[in-house]
């Protein structure tokens, strides 16, 4: 892999990455340190222990930019660089993964649609990984850097077309829900509920700093187990979403395929308060 100057590579096993990366079946890629542990739980717990499966991150910014209260309030941004990166490693370290991939871009750089440095890593990662599975950030969630994620993601894909290509692509969620998505893929976070709130609990930065993302995560989960359908009983425990952009690949419009998905949830709507007399 021939990746940017500032990019490290950590491997909680020990080896030389470019030897063993070809082993990875299961590659989360995320905006921010801790997006990995909130959004592909699943993937970790899958091949936790599993010989056949093996997972390995990749975080694309280097949370400079990252809110701070209490004991990190005098931070530096280049202090906290520093901090989210040790919490990423040790979030790898207890999950198992194979490897840990930090490509520090800015988010400024992530952001800009003209720059090509962010695609190019990914597409390196990609092609020596050739993993099954690929999830990162749904096109629909919030935040301005994890759908830029999704794009350079989709973009890096489409660049290994006729190369490379995974099973399965699935965007999953962060900065809101999915729940409002008809066809969204249920994946069980149930098993281990100790390392999930391990992989979670590290982020000490973020938790003391003023963000719980440790309780809303395994809230959601569970609020998405028990809301998932409303006429038969809880099939998980605790449940994550994603939406499978696998077909976004082979290059069907991006905004078109999400907008389809939005006009299928107010049809929805529609239908109901229709039905309904409203």
């Amino acid at each position: 892999m021939k990746l940017n100057q500032s990019a490290k590579v950590f491997v909680p096993g020990g080896g030389h990455a470019n030897k063993i990366i070809g082993q990875v079946t299961h590659l989360a890629i995320s905006a921010h340190q801790d997006d990995i542990e909130i959004m592909s739980y699943a993937g970790i717990e899958e091949c936790l222990g599993n010989k056949g499966n093996r997972f390995a991150g990749v975080v694309v910014t280097d949370g400079s930019g990252s809110p701070r209260a209490g004991i990190y309030a005098d931070v530096t941004d280049e202090e906290m660089m520093e901090i989210r990166e040790a919490e990423q490693n040790a979030a790898a370290t207890i999950g198992g993964y194979l490897a840990m991939v930090h490509l520090k871009y800015p988010s400024s750089a992530v952001k800009d649609g003209a720059f090509a440095g962010v695609v190019h890593d990914l597409a390196e990662i990609i092609q020596a990984a050739r993993p099954e599975i690929i999830y990162t950030h749904n096109l629909a969630d919030m935040h301005d850097t994890h759908v830029a994620v999704a794009l350079r993601v989709i973009g890096a894909l489409r660049s290994l077309r006729g190369i490379y290509s995974p099973k399965r692509l699935y965007g999953m969620e962060v900065w809101r829900s999915l729940d409002w998505c008809g066809d969204r893929v249920l994946f069980d976070t149930s098993g281990h509920p100790n390392l999930a709130a391990a992989l979670l609990g590290v982020y000490d930065s973020q938790i003391c700093g003023g963000k719980r993302y440790d309780l809303a995560t395994m809230g959601r989960r569970s609020a998405n187990a028990t809301f998932y359908e409303s006429h038969s009983v809880d099939e998980v425990l605790s449940g994550s979403f994603g939406i499978d952009m696998t077909s976004l690949i082979e290059g069907e419009s991006i905004s078109g395929f999400i907008l389809k998905k939005i006009d299928a949830f107010r049809g929805d709507v529609e239908k109901r308060l229709d039905k309904l007399g409203g």
